[in-house]
């Protein structure tokens, strides 16, 4: 997309993300501010003088927030474009985790297990050349499930025979 193709829109939240970003903005507000400040005896420190500051900083406020949040839903979307290329890129990742993002937060949880399981097995590997899959740390995963249920079953015949 070249820059002509840009919105009127998305060229000033461009330039005001960068501008409110800036020490240049920082210095101006802090000018704001004590201009505000000592212009307090001026106007005998009036509802009207304070009414000022409190409108002044509401409106920027209400505003600064859709305009960061634009700001952040562009950089998250281009983050997820980049990592998507690299999965995509990489022969070894699995293609399932491209477009997780639409994913619960429950389904993300669960994922974020089972990479837990991953960098649990890379730990006790000695080869680091070693590739672990999630379809393996959800193996894994399953068989102790079973194994303890198989446990757990055993143990409860016991202190059934113990108890006849």
């Amino acid at each position: 997309m070249s820059t002509s193709d840009k919105s009127v829109f998305e060229k000033f939240a461009n330039w005001a993300t960068k501008f409110t970003g800036s020490s240049y903005a920082f210095i101006g507000a802090v000018a704001i501010v004590v201009i505000w400040a000592v212009s307090g005896p001026v106007f005998n420190y009036s509802e009207t003088w304070q009414l000022v500051i409190n409108t002044g900083t509401t409106i920027i406020t209400f505003l600064m927030v859709f305009l960061i949040q634009k700001s952040q839903n562009k950089d998250s979307k281009a983050i997820q474009i980049k990592l998507n290329e690299l999965i995509a890129a990489n022969e070894k990742a699995s293609n399932r985790i491209v477009d997780i993002e639409d994913l619960t937060e429950k389904e993300l949880d669960q994922l974020h297990c089972y990479y837990e399981k991953l960098a649990d097995f890379a730990e006790d590997d000695t080869d680091i050349h070693t590739s672990h899959s999630i379809d393996a740390a959800k193996r894994n995963q399953d068989y102790k499930h079973h194994f303890f249920k198989r446990k757990h079953e055993e143990w409860l015949l016991k202190q059934q025979s113990k108890n006849q």
